[in-house]
Formats: C-alpha cells, structure tokens, sequence
C-alpha cells in the first residue's frame, strides 16, 4: 500500500511505473487524516518541496524528491525517522523510468533498498546523495543550455526540439521537456544545483529565468 502526500502532477506515472499490483493512496498535505492514512501504509512518498513525513517518526520506509535538496540539507540539524529513508527524483517524466534513480541518507539502509525495490517490483540504481541526482542533473542542464542557444538567436524552438530528438534519440526536445516537467520546476532545480555547486553550467539562463517569473511555458 503506498501512501504519496502531493503527488498528484506524477500520478499517472507512479501507477504505470509501480503497476497494478499495488494500492495507492494520494493525500493532500493539508488532509485531516494524514497521519491516520501514513500508519496504514507499507511505502511512503513525501513529493512536497520540503518534504515533513519525519517529523512523526514513521518506521515505514520513506522516499523524498531529492531533485532540489539532498537528504543531507533535509536532515541538517533534525532527527531522522525510526525507519530508512531513500531520495529518487519526483519530476514530472523521470518517474517512470526501468531504473529507479535513488540515495541513501544511512548506507546501513541499503539492503532495506534493494528489499522495498523488490517488493514495488522496480530495478533500481543507488546515486550520491546530491543536488539533482545524476539524471536531473543532465536533463535540466541540457534544457538550460538550450535556452541560452535560444536567447541568441541561433535556432528556434522547433529546431532545437527537432534536432536533440534526431541526434540523440532522447524522447523529448528540450523545450518539449521544460514544458512537460514545467518550467518551475527546471528553473528552481537549476538554481537550486548553482546555490550546491557555484558551477556555470548551472547558471539559469536569463531567458528561462524571464519564462518563470512571468509563468509562461515555450511555444512549440
């Protein structure tokens, strides 16, 4: 049974990545019955911006998006739950992948892993607990760079789009990917991987940042 608190944007993806076999229930943060609902869960999910399900203590394995913080900032100066607890990336098209991309906050944890994957009936990979993981990482980089490519008038959207999909065989173009994972999303993800590293590879692009202050999305 897992129990998934604001997860509504990856939804569908949870339910094709994990199948069938599962049940699953999807909780508002604000739901009055919250802890309730956690107690009768086998796996639990935590895909808000800054993720609370340790607070209570819970001993059921617990997964965090990581994309934006590494479970080491989570953890910063608090006590963590009785039971493991793994990151993997929540972004919108990179849940529903044959590996499931995860870290470990305790590497003692990491047989419970490799049991609760086999039991959720995913492969699964163990990362570095970083900023971003590995593959968000790489995808909101290429995105970024895109923008900047974009910005100087070099080619369009659609040959940008066009020319990643057809060169690299990646199942979306970059811009294509932006919009599907959402703008905001990329955006605070780079930041959040400039604020980790100070490398300029990660330095939002002044044409994205403009698209997420104004809540637009590319036009393909």
């Amino acid at each position: 049974h897992l129990f998934i608190v604001e997860g509504l944007h990856v939804e569908t993806e949870l339910r094709r990545k994990f199948g069938p076999a599962h049940t699953y229930d999807f909780c508002p943060a604000t739901a009055p019955d919250l802890l309730p609902r956690l107690g009768a869960a086998d796996v639990a999910f935590d895909l808000r911006p800054w993720p609370e399900l340790h607070y209570e203590q819970p001993r059921q394995p617990i997964f965090y998006d990581t994309t934006a913080h590494s479970l080491a900032q989570l953890f910063h100066g608090e006590e963590p739950p009785f039971g493991p607890v793994f990151g993997f990336c929540g972004l919108p098209t990179l849940v529903d992948r044959k590996l499931l991309e995860v870290s470990l906050y305790r590497p003692e944890d990491a047989a419970k892993l490799a049991e609760v994957c086999a039991a959720l009936g995913t492969e699964f990979r163990q990362v570095h607990d970083r900023v971003g993981l590995v593959t968000p990482r790489i995808v909101c980089m290429i995105i970024n760079e895109a923008c900047y490519t974009l910005q100087e008038g070099t080619a369009s959207v659609r040959d940008i789009d066009l020319g990643m999909k057809l060169g690299t065989n990646y199942p979306h173009g970059p811009f294509e990917w932006a919009n599907a994972i959402g703008v905001a999303r990329v955006y605070e993800t780079l930041e959040c991987l400039y604020q980790d590293t100070h490398e300029e590879r990660y330095k939002v692009c002044p044409l994205l940042k403009t698209m997420y202050l104004r809540g637009q999305q590319f036009e393909l």
